[in-house]
């Protein structure tokens, strides 16, 4: 049967391209308009497989070539060559070749009086300009010139032709030859003032496609840097700006305001942002490197200003978008399998693991001297001191850097290099207090003038308090610590008055929070800047949110609404007020009646803020201390605010294409007047936010002066009205989690753990460049007796290694930490059992300077320290070298650890979610064949993700993922599955922004939900200990008597199902609010589907018989966006 019918449309083309009999032809044309009119497109690609397009064109080359055409025949072939030609890529070519281009553009010329014919010859001009060469070739021989006599001004007659006209010229100058063409020629010109008058006189909106035409063709000439050009000096933005306010009010414009929107960006002049240098103001000397001063953009940030081609004639290129090779992220997949089971050797000398002997102590010590002194220190009431000890150093003594400002002077930085550091362990007895915050006034009535923090106008002249013998002594760090900055003893002892009454007034019942010890370890905690002061939320403390917050629903059309204020800068310049108000690197203007801002602190991130407007400032992020980039992570003060006022933010160099912030995201902030008065919570706040392109390139002024520049950055505006007058608040991206809330929380929860169950160990692996010590937690159960066979049982626990935050601006990892480490610290029967079950080596903070210093990403060093996995420096990279060296050593103990998991924050996803390590599922993912007799692999992996699925409300499976990258390869996860042996080697990560499934579906995630994360994490380790690990038969018991896993599963299955989601997550992002295309720089359009044509031709009225009367179809012209699956024509 398929052969049958395969022959009969054979034949039909084939008859079709010879026959000169009229009827035979029409009978032919009619059959396939019938057989074309039902169904899907299939139907047409498949008459295209068999040589239709062909025909089509040769029918169209034999009719147009007699004396006197029939009308019928030509109208009907090329209807149907308009509606087969739109979905056959190669249509233009093999019209060329068949030399109906030179017989389309006869016809048109000898039609521009017969409308209907004319509107007909335009719609196959339209799909053969779709191929570059074909349009350069319409271009060459004269068909713009001819589509302008047929374009006019503003008219109600022969709209239908005037809409054809406008669409092929739009095609034609897809080619940058003719766009370059209709420059010199001055169409740009002619273009806005025939979209001007049609916009003017279209008052009721019937012929929104003929405008949006117009709009296409400008935007396709504007792709080429001499289209940009003319389109400005003829004033172009000003006319579609004015132009485009009529239309944001209305829905069904909104094909004209996206289109406008993509023209204005893309002609947006482009400048530098106004700031001095890109990297940050604060500085540190790398060891072994001769560099003195800040890190200069590196060369992968240059580009070109505009991102397009230069100007000059090239060889245009046939676009089949198709066959165009698209980078995908399977071609980054690892496929050589020696190397996926490769197991590499040490990076280091075997002798070099003996030193991790000493973080050990559960495998080689007296337990019970051990359990004694930790009873003791219990016991008494002198404050918690630093980690117990340092074992190794990060570096030679000689070779530990110090820390700088920018304004540094020689003779600063050789004191810096004299100066003797002292050893962390005597942190308690030798330092000396130097970080002073600023004063607070105790009443919450009396509007605050500053928070509690103090400015030292004088910092620049003392000496670096990193290269002082500085005390953390108790007492003394109190004072010091929080006294005024301000010279004279009458300063500090009116702010150390202040903090008395201060802390008189505090609740202390936030969870693991002691705002004195949290002063005390913050005075300990050493920072490029010497910070002296102390962020208040910090030093108050946060307690959760007693209810979940939505995510944030974004009103209609704002992206565009915030493009068009950003255009509008450029219009109406005076409009603006561009004064520095704070700026950390260089002199600021202190202008009344305007915010005051601050992120001198721990964690701090905020470079610069310009007013713009009364009430709308652009702030600048520094960047990750020695590097040019990486701005994300914000975090600072602002005060002196007006009550019941929007103020607009515009964060203006974040680096990445997109964030969470489109899509339902907030930003966190937190008032210290609420928490005065008893509501100390970190909320979600903002309204109206939106993240996309800008016009400001990644260089400065000097570099823009010397014709280079950067890449693109982009905005993140948000609009706050802050609850009170006069208020200090905090704004930043995620919730804080600063290195000394992270000191004293792990003091606090040593002091209230139950030694007499709990085996724990606080120690510290090594130092920091920045001379912070990096602390290692050893977490089990004590032996049940002195017995040699449960000294045995207690040594052959397996090891589980977490670790969490080595990248800063993750801060919701800590969050996640902060809740494993109360749940296995705590008294729950479960974290008892566990305690027996695992011996946990955790670190925290991987990454302290980098978090103390209000990085997004690296440390001092400049790197990305979870890409230095493979062979970290001892020196450059000192916390990666050492946390490597302890696998070392566990492996060589024969003790691997049986799970190892790196927790992690995720930007661009949301719900929680494992990324792991398996060769078979990287195999397949990338379509190689698999030896099974060579690939074994143990699906063990996969275990601990189905248990969190079940058990975790803010995990989801479906989005974890167990490929191996070769990007990644250098990575703590690859590195621990391949180095280090270990199955279950895990990265965790958590969204930033909310769920998308599940119990909290809609919400967005908060500190509660993060920290239930960490303790359902733990959870989940007790399960995997029963279904896949060797397991004792007290452990099972014990498991049994204290959970019910089963009816915890089917509790929370319940509440999925209730809440309506489902376990597969088809698109993390939600539909919040309307679509914007961001990406400008692209000359795709949304144009390129046909469905205007589409619409066109159904819409144009035609009949087989010869009816030759054109009835316009004008009303009613709104162009659809949407791609449809076929052109449904009926013949009727």
């Amino acid at each position: 049967m398929a052969e049958c019918e395969t022959s009969g449309l054979q034949v039909l083309l084939a008859t079709l391209q010879s026959s000169h009999d009229r009827d035979v032809i029409l009978n032919i044309l009619s059959i396939l308009t019938d057989l074309l009119s039902v169904g899907t497109a299939r139907r047409i690609h498949y008459m295209i497989s068999k040589g239709g397009s062909e025909a089509l064109l040769q029918a169209l080359v034999n009719v147009a070539q007699t004396p006197t055409p029939d009308s019928s025949v030509l109208l009907s072939v090329l209807r149907l060559a308009a509606k087969v030609g739109q979905k056959d890529k190669k249509f233009g070519l093999k019209a060329q070749k068949l030399e109906a281009v030179d017989v389309m553009l006869t016809l048109t010329r000898k039609n521009l009086n017969h409308n209907q014919t004319l509107t007909h010859c335009l719609w196959v001009i339209r799909v053969c300009a779709s191929s570059a060469t074909v349009g350069t070739t319409l271009g060459v021989n004269g068909a713009m010139e001819l589509l302008f006599k047929v374009i006019t001004p503003y008219t109600r007659r022969h709209t239908m032709t005037s809409r054809a006209a406008v669409e092929a010229l739009a095609a034609l100058l897809k080619s940058k030859s003719n766009s370059r063409r209709a420059v010199s020629r001055g169409y740009v010109c002619q273009l806005l003032r025939l979209y001007q008058d049609w916009h003017e006189h279209d008052t009721s909106n019937t012929y929104i496609c003929i405008r949006r035409g117009f709009l296409l063709c400008l935007k396709h000439i504007t792709n080429v840097q001499s289209g940009r050009e003319c389109f400005l000096l003829a004033s172009g933005m000003e006319v579609l700006f004015k132009t485009a306010q009529d239309c944001l009010s209305s829905k069904s414009l909104d094909p004209i305001v996206n289109t406008v929107t993509q023209i204005l960006r893309k002609t947006y002049p482009k400048m530098p942002l106004p700031a001095a240098t890109l990297s940050s103001p604060y500085f540190f000397p790398i060891p072994g490197s001769t560099r003195t001063g800040p890190s200069q953009p590196r060369p992968e940030d240059k580009a070109l200003c505009y991102g397009w081609e230069e100007d000059g004639e090239e060889i245009e290129k046939d676009l089949n978008h198709e066959d165009v090779e698209v980078k995908e992220e399977d071609d980054d997949l690892e496929t050589e399998v020696e190397k996926l089971m490769s197991k590499p050797g040490l990076d280091r000398p075997e002798s070099d693991l003996e030193q991790y002997r000493a973080v050990c102590l559960e495998l080689c010590c007296n337990f019970w001297e051990l359990k004694s002194q930790a009873e003791d220190e219990v016991s008494s009431e002198d404050a918690p001191g630093t980690p117990s000890r340092v074992i190794p150093k990060a570096a030679p003594i000689n070779h530990q850097p110090k820390g700088g400002e920018r304004d540094q002077t020689a003779d600063r930085q050789k004191l810096h290099q004299k100066a003797p550091r002292a050893p962390v362990q005597n942190c308690v007895k030798k330092e000396k207090p130097s970080r002073e915050p600023r004063k607070l006034a105790p009443d919450g009535s009396i509007p605050l003038v500053d928070s509690i923090r103090a400015q030292d106008k004088a910092d620049a002249a003392e000496v670096n308090p990193l290269a002082e013998d500085v005390s953390c002594d108790m007492q003394i760090g109190r004072a010091h610590c929080l006294n005024s900055c301000e010279p004279g003893l009458q300063g500090a002892v009116g702010a150390s008055e202040v903090i008395r009454k201060l802390l008189e007034r505090h609740p202390g019942n936030i969870p693991l929070h002691n705002p004195r010890l949290y002063m005390a370890k913050a005075g300990c905690t050493k920072s490029i800047p010497g910070f002296r002061v102390l962020a208040f939320p910090d030093f108050w403390g946060h307690r959760t949110l007693p209810y979940s917050q939505s995510l944030h629903q974004r009103r209609i059309s704002i992206p565009k609404a915030k493009i068009f204020e950003d255009i509008r800068r450029v219009i109406q310049p005076d409009d603006t007020i561009d004064q520095v108000i704070f700026n950390l690197d260089g002199p600021s203007c202190d202008a009344p009646e305007c915010l005051k801002f601050f992120s001198k602190f721990e964690s701090g991130n905020l470079c610069k803020a310009i007013q713009m407007r009364e009430f709308e400032y652009d702030l600048i992020l520094n960047a990750d201390v020695n590097t040019s980039q990486h701005q994300q992570w914000f975090y600072f003060e602002v005060s002196a605010m007006k009550s019941a006022t929007p103020y607009r933010f515009n964060i203006i160099n974040c680096e990445k294409p997109n964030s969470q912030f489109n899509y339902g995201m907030q930003p966190v902030m937190y008032s210290v007047k609420e928490a005065l008065q008893g509501r100390p919570h970190w909320i979600r706040v903002g309204y109206d936010v939106c993240y996309y392109k800008n016009h400001y390139q990644r260089c400065t002024a000097a570099a823009a002066a010397a014709g280079t520049s950067g890449k693109s950055c982009y905005t993140l505006t948000f609009t706050v009205v802050f609850p009170h007058k006069d208020d200090v608040c905090y704004l930043a991206y995620h919730y804080p989690y600063t290195y000394s809330a992270m000191m004293s929380q792990l003091d606090i929860l040593e002091r209230t753990r139950n030694p007499k169950k709990t085996f724990f160990q606080k120690q510290s692996l090594c130092q920091t460049l920045g001379g912070n010590p990096c602390p290692l937690l050893t977490i089990t159960a004590w032996p049940v007796s002195e017995s040699s066979d449960d000294l045995e049982r207690f040594r052959d626990r397996p090891y589980v290694v977490l670790m969490a935050r080595v990248h800063p601006g993750e801060s919701n990892a800590s969050w996640v930490m902060k809740g494993t480490l109360e749940f296995l610290l705590g008294n729950d029967p479960i974290a008892d059992l566990l305690r027996h079950c695992f011996i946990f080596k955790i670190i925290p903070m991987l990454n302290p300077d980098g978090v103390i210093n209000g990085n997004q990403r690296c440390s001092l060093s400049g790197d990305d320290l979870n890409r230095h996995w493979l062979k970290p420096s001892p020196t450059l990279q000192p916390t990666i070298y050492h946390t490597k060296g302890l696998l070392y050593y566990l492996r060589s103990l024969g003790r691997a650890p049986v799970v190892f998991c790196d927790y992690h924050g995720h930007s661009q996803k949301k719900n929680v979610f494992l990324y792991g390590c398996s060769i078979k599922e990287t195999l397949w993912q990338a379509g190689c064949s698999i030896d099974t007799s060579v690939v074994t692999e143990d699906v063990g992996y996969r275990t601990l993700a189905k248990v969190l699925d079940k058990v975790a409300p803010a995990f989801l499976m479906s989005s974890c993922n167990f490929l191996v990258e070769k990007s990644r390869e250098a990575t703590a996860r690859v590195v621990a599955w391949r180095e280090i042996g270990v199955l279950r080697s895990y990265t965790m990560e958590s969204t930033f922004c909310g769920c998308s499934h599940g119990l909290y579906k809609g919400l967005q995630i908060g500190t509660g939900e993060l920290e239930e994360m960490g303790a359902k994490f733990c959870l989940g380790l007790l399960v995997l200990q029963l279904r896949s690990l060797p397991c004792s038969r007290e452990v099972m018991a014990q498991a049994a008597s204290l959970l019910d896993l089963e009816e915890e599963i089917a509790d929370l299955q319940t509440q999925r199902s209730e809440s309506g989601s489902s376990n597969v997550e088809t698109d993390d992002e939600l539909p919040v609010g309307d679509e914007v295309d961001y990406n400008t720089d692209s000359c795709s359009d949304q144009e390129g589907d046909f469905s205007e044509l589409d619409d066109a031709i159904r819409e144009h009225p035609f009949r087989l018989g010869g009816g030759r009367t054109e009835v316009e179809a004008g009303k009613g012209q709104v162009c659809s966006l949407k791609p449809r699956d076929g052109l449904r024509i009926s013949s009727r």
